[in-house]
C-alpha cells in the first residue's frame, strides 16, 4: 500500500516534496503527477522536507519546482532517487550562467 506523503507543486514539476519524517528505501509513496495519481517507490532514504524525483531527470535537464527550474541534474535521475546537492546544481544567481543568456 502506497502512503500519501509526496507532494508535487505544479503539473510541470519533475520532482515532489516529502512531507512524513525519514521514509526509508523502498517505501511506496503516493504523488499527483501532472493531475494523475501515481505511486513512486523510494530509491533512498529521504528526509522529511526533501525532494524525490518523480518523473526521470536525465543529466543537464532543469529540474523543476514550483513550475521553475530550481536547478540542473549533474547525473540521470531516477524515480523514487532523492534529489539535493548531490545529483543537482543550482542555476540561481549564476552570473556565468547569465551572461550566456544576454
Amino acid at each position: 500500500m502506497a502512503t500519501k506523503a509526496c507532494f508535487v507543486i505544479d503539473s510541470k514539476d519533475n520532482v515532489g516534496t516529502i512531507l512524513q519524517p525519514d521514509l526509508e528505501k523502498a517505501a511506496r509513496v503516493e504523488c499527483e503527477v501532472g493531475g494523475r495519481p501515481s505511486v513512486v517507490e523510494l530509491k533512498d532514504k529521504v528526509p522529511y522536507g526533501h525532494k524525490i524525483a518523480v518523473k526521470p531527470i536525465a543529466k543537464g535537464e532543469r529540474v523543476l519546482k514550483y513550475g521553475l527550474a530550481i536547478g540542473l541534474a549533474t547525473r540521470d535521475i531516477m524515480p523514487g532517487e532523492h534529489v539535493h546537492v548531490h545529483n543537482i546544481e543550482s542555476t540561481r544567481g549564476r552570473g556565468d550562467l547569465a551572461k550566456g543568456r544576454q
